[in-house]
């Protein structure tokens, strides 16, 4: 009887173990939040502002490769220039 209990007890604490902590997880984290200064609120923007603004300064590359240029047969209406692309 002891045995059947105590077994039921340990299959019951592992089934609801992970559930308990997903639910747990959530409400610790946000007492513990951090509230940003003015100061610290300025710099966040500001590093926000130099990342965008170093993300517009790359380039985007448009360029159009075709892995299967140099295997399949150039249609017989293309111009010779067309398959010196393909090749670049």
């Amino acid at each position: 009887m002891l045995r059947t209990l105590i077994q039921a007890v340990a299959i019951l604490a592992l089934v609801t173990g992970p559930a308990a902590a997903q639910g747990m997880a959530i409400s610790p984290f946000k007492s513990q939040e951090k509230k940003l200064t003015p100061d610290e609120l300025k710099e966040q923007q500001q590093r926000e502002k130099d990342y965008k603004a170093a993300l517009d300064k790359v380039p985007e590359k448009k360029v159009t490769v075709d892995p299967w240029g140099d295997i399949r047969p150039a249609p017989q209406n293309a111009a010779p220039q067309a398959t010196a692309k393909n090749k670049q």
